[in-house]
């Protein structure tokens, strides 16, 4: 849908094995907006600032390329010409070679959110020098923040992450057709709402304690490795001691052997390895506190709207947080107009959201569809950074931390716990185990959007195929649990002929029904 510590001096005179491979280099001139903040469409200034780190790297190529020997193994270094030695020369180490001892696979994970955060924690879990760059330690991801209940456990998450229990979820038509659904869940299951910067922070904070190096900072770009087993050489702004909204940061250089892009759907990392454009949504919402006795209402509750009103091609809603709701809604065909569909979904939810005060606003891109290429050479990208968010439903944060998890888990696997260099194949390993396990739930969410997402008269539709307790199971169990649970071939043949008769109906009724009242 699009959801981290103060660093030591880092002077070569006390450099120190971590140290050494962050250089501080001089303080950059003020960027431009459009250079640190990348719009929706696309990064500006991006391609500017990259080309003037190459420029400097080619400027002291000799010093650089001198150094490198010595900074692998945490060596004081001085430049000085004509005085060359073993220790200056440069080291290439080949995939599948050995490390020497001492000597661990670098990786470099881009973004902090979930997807970066959850790999970063294997990877350090599992013994990779791993390093964590987040530019906004507090960032609040304009998301629903609805995760299943597999993840809890799954991702050893503590229970008071969780706001919000819901347990009843409420599909509102676009003539106000309210549904319940949630009948088939048990007791002890439930959806779970969360903050995403209270979420984040956990993820990142426990990477942190498993050995990931966290840097508060602003990733630039990246010089491309120009040999087989040549390091990336990435450029950042290091906010470690600056606070606010106008920080600077200074500019600093990290040799990686490995980079994992989690920078979501405005990736500066997949921008550097040319993986394509995709399309993205724009998800708009906005926080609210509502009187208590209508929080109430929602204590325990989620709504999800449709209809052209709130969006063309997307829902809206309204869920439940610690003390407030989020109210948003997001579309592809029409960005220009969000804001006219969020004041669609404030006028549809009126009745039930009046009197509140909006504490927050939020918006930010979401992709619609994997990029076209996710891996180059030792680079890979993850979570919204790859395209990760479903249609129709729009989940992403599971999603993303799955991904995140599962990339870390191949690199430790073909690098032998970080003690060899790994390539573009091992990393391929992981795209092809993705694709084969979730690929298809992607294909079939495009495919129920497409159906039911085209129309009124086809939303009125899906809403009612909502009411059979088959498609609430299978729903449920597909979501809490990741697996399709309960089915069978009877069950789908009559859900098959019942979508396919309530199609015709509102397809073909030659009045609509009336505009229905929320209670």
């Amino acid at each position: 849908m699009s959801g981290v510590m103060a660093m030591p001096s880092l002077g070569v005179q006390t450099a120190t094995p971590v140290q050494s491979r962050i250089a501080a280099v001089a303080a950059p001139a003020a960027l431009p907006a459009s250079a640190v903040a990348p719009s929706a469409t696309g990064l500006s200034g991006v391609a500017a600032v990259a080309a003037t780190a190459a420029a400097a790297a080619g400027a002291g190529v000799w010093a650089r390329r001198s150094k490198r020997a010595s900074l692998a193994k945490g060596f004081k270094v001085s430049a000085v010409k004509n005085q060359r030695s073993l220790r200056d020369a440069k080291v290439v180490v080949c995939a599948g070679v050995n490390f020497p001892e001492g000597r661990k696979l670098r990786v470099a994970v881009v973004g902090g959110g979930p997807a970066g955060a959850s790999a970063a924690d294997q990877l350090a879990m599992d013994g990779v020098e791993t390093y964590l760059i987040e530019r906004k330690m507090d960032n609040c991801k304009p998301c629903g923040g609805a995760i299943p209940l597999c993840m809890i456990d799954e991702f050893d998450l503590p229970k008071d992450i969780v706001d919000r229990q819901v347990r009843k979820m409420t599909m509102i038509s676009p003539t106000n057709k309210e549904v319940q659904i949630g009948q088939t869940l048990k007791d002890d299951e439930y959806i779970g709402m969360v903050r995403r910067e209270v979420l984040d922070d956990f993820l990142r904070q426990r990477a942190k304690k498993n050995g990931a190096t966290l840097i508060n900072g602003l990733f630039m770009g990246m010089t491309l490795p120009q040999e087989k087993g040549e390091s990336y050489v990435l450029t950042y702004n290091d906010y470690e001691d600056e606070q606010g909204n106008a920080r600077k940061g200074v500019k600093k250089t990290l040799e990686v052997d490995v980079v994992i892009g989690a920078d979501g759907a405005n990736s500066r990392v997949a921008k550097d390895i040319e993986a394509g454009d995709y399309e993205y949504a724009i998800a708009f919402q906005e926080r609210m506190k509502i009187p208590e006795q209508k929080m109430d209402y929602y204590k325990d509750r989620a709504e999800m709207y449709v209809g052209e009103d709130v969006s063309p091609d997307f829902y809206a809603w309204v869920f439940p947080k610690c003390d407030h709701v989020a109210v948003g809604t997001g579309t592809v065909v029409d960005k220009k107009g969000i804001q006219r569909y969020q004041q669609g979904i404030r006028d549809r939810a009126a009745p039930r959201i009046d009197g509140g005060e909006i504490i927050r606003v939020e918006a930010h891109p979401i992709p619609e569809h994997p990029r076209p290429w996710r891996v180059k050479d030792r680079a890979i990208l993850v979570g919204d950074a790859a395209g990760y968010v479903t249609k129709c439903s729009g989940e992403g944060i599971y999603f993303a931390a799955k991904s995140g998890r599962m990339c870390a888990e191949t690199i430790v696997k073909n690098s032998k716990q970080g003690a060899r260099m790994i390539d573009e194949a091992d990393l391929m390993e992981h795209l092809r185990e993705w694709d084969g396990k979730y690929g298809p739930t992607y294909l079939v969410l495009d495919l129920l959007q497409k159906v039911f997402y085209t129309s009124d008269a086809a939303r009125e539709s899906f809403v009612e195929l909502c009411e059979e307790e088959y498609v609430q199971k299978v729903t449920f169990d597909s979501y809490l649990y990741k697996t399709v649970q309960g089915n069978d071939p009877m069950g789908d043949l009559k859900l098959g002929w019942k979508t396919l008769s309530s199609l015709y109906k509102y397809n073909n009724q030659k009045t609509s029904d009336p505009m229905r009242t929320l209670a």
